[in-house]
């Protein structure tokens, strides 16, 4: 059995794209739209890739910037250049 990861956004245009790219790359994650906040779980392992990111935003993004609309992480967290990955192992 794998345990739940997650990642809190807040509900605002910087963070939609975001939360699109989170949901492309992770079919298997549950999204809880809230007024103020988009709480995304997943079992095991949550990726948040680059290249996706970019996609949805149509310009370069680092990866960095995600730290600017997170509300909370749950998980451990393995960060490099193209992707922030959340997993317990």
């Amino acid at each position: 059995m794998s345990r739940t990861v997650s990642i809190t956004l807040q509900n605002n245009d910087d963070a939609r794209p975001i939360i699109e790219a989170i949901e492309e790359d992770n079919p298997d994650a549950t999204v809880n739209v809230y007024p103020a906040m988009v709480k995304i779980d997943c079992a095991g392992r949550l990726i948040v890739r680059q290249s996706t990111v970019e996609e949805k935003l149509g310009r370069d993004w680092d990866v960095q910037e995600l730290h600017l609309s997170v509300i909370s992480l749950a998980g451990n967290v393995d960060e490099e250049d193209e992707y922030l990955e959340l997993s317990w192992g």
